[in-house]
């Protein structure tokens, strides 16, 4: 089984009167960079990285960063560069990008070469995740939504070719044109980094993902859909002639974990106002969604495929706007002691069998101090445990299991 460690770096020095202040009462996109400030952010920039360095010191395998733009509930605006740097200081966990949004990139060619110099600085240490990113992503770089998810498979075409046919070549596709495809910069790894997909389990998307061999990181969604895009999956690849196994899925949790139930439920309370924002204030749905974002994949199976994804009672409103009490008691967050951390993310790996499980451990206003004393106990305690729940239940990582 192979454990990653995420959070979404949040930044939370403004109040919910900033955010009703701001255009729409948007924390994302419209909500003004004047709420920054740059010692808060440079202090938390060095918290959060001092953060993933002891992660893998307490044994995680993988680190996991993400990106979005214009909001304050992610500091990662430049994954690529956080990775450099921690393909730098580390030393043995594998840096997680899930995921560089491609629809996006007006030059897929820079990101190829960031991503291989990334690969050669850690020595072979990169997984490469693409997404499509959300509305937000769109408007702020002035891409059309229209065209998101073809302008994301074709980028991700371009990279491919990119990266396992040598160059100098042409490309002339319906977005992207380059009379001349050379960059020096190639993957340490051959034929090119492990590509993993997050996603909150579109239809669309999973056909893609099944088409591609591609393991599908399911971002903490509902565990009975979660077992519906499974199957959904898992037709699909057999269609193409392989029957997947734990190898090709993973699941991100929140697990926040101290030595008391009561600690732990407490410290956690950060989740609340980390990925949402302070004051939860709901983002405008066209700046998510957009007119044209959600497109339609030309398949016939798609819409079959929607309708039998059961629906996720938690995000009418979203998750973190649900009561706290009934989020825990869901387990669609695992907070607590080590012993109630480890009792629970059984149950849950009993139920799903990822083989790759993501932990979110800490987000928002929880204190840099909980946060590693979170992550000592995750080492000491949870990880170890973990791992014996992985084996006994055969859940081989896409490392472990060759493709």
């Amino acid at each position: 089984m192979f454990l990653m460690r995420f959070t979404e770096r949040a930044y939370t020095n403004y109040t919910e009167e900033d955010v009703r202040n701001s255009p729409n009462e948007a924390v994302r996109l419209t909500f003004s960079n004047s709420h920054l400030d740059p010692q808060v952010a440079s202090r938390q920039y060095n918290e959060y990285l001092d953060e993933y360095e002891y992660s893998e010191e307490m044994g995680f395998d993988g680190l996991m960063l993400n990106e979005h733009h214009n909001t304050p509930t992610c500091l990662g605006a430049t994954m690529n560069l956080e990775a450099a740097i921690l393909a730098r200081i580390t030393k043995k966990s594998k840096i997680v990008l899930l995921g560089n949004p491609l629809p996006i990139l007006d030059n897929p060619l820079r990101l190829a070469e960031e991503l291989a110099e990334i690969d050669m600085i850690s020595g072979g240490r990169l997984v490469s995740g693409f997404v499509r990113g959300t509305g937000v992503e769109s408007l702020a770089s002035n891409t059309n939504p229209l065209y998101n998810r073809e302008r994301f498979e074709e980028a991700h075409d371009l990279l491919m070719k990119t990266w396992t046919t040598p160059g100098p070549f042409r490309w002339e596709g319906k977005h992207y044109h380059f009379r001349v495809v050379n960059p020096f910069q190639t993957p340490y790894q051959k034929p090119h980094p492990p590509v993993w997909i997050p996603g909150l389990g579109s239809p669309e998307t999973l056909v893609w993902c099944a088409e591609h061999h591609y393991p599908y990181i399911y971002l903490e969604t509902d565990p009975q859909g979660t077992q519906d895009m499974m199957e959904i999956y898992t037709e699909v690849a057999q269609e193409n002639g392989y029957t997947p196994g734990p190898e090709h899925f993973g699941y991100l949790l929140r697990m926040h974990v101290q030595d008391t139930d009561e600690k732990a439920i407490e410290s956690a309370r950060g989740f609340l106002v980390g990925n949402i924002g302070v004051g939860q204030v709901p983002v405008p749905k066209d700046y998510m969604m957009p007119v044209g974002y959600s497109g339609s994949r030309k398949d016939p199976r798609v819409a079959r495929y929607r309708e039998r994804i059961r629906k996720d009672p938690f995000l009418g409103l979203g998750l973190e706007r649900q009561p706290y009490e009934e989020i825990l008691a869901a387990n669609r967050w695992i907070v607590g002691s080590p012993e109630t951390v480890i009792r629970k993310t059984r149950e849950v790996l009993s139920q799903l069998r990822p083989g790759i499980l993501g932990v979110w451990t800490n987000d928002g206003d929880t204190t840099h101090a909980d946060t590693m004393r979170c992550l000592e106990l995750m080492g000491k305690e949870v990880l170890p445990a973990i791992r014996e729940i992985g084996e006994e239940l055969e859940l081989t990582d896409p490392f472990q299991k060759a493709p």
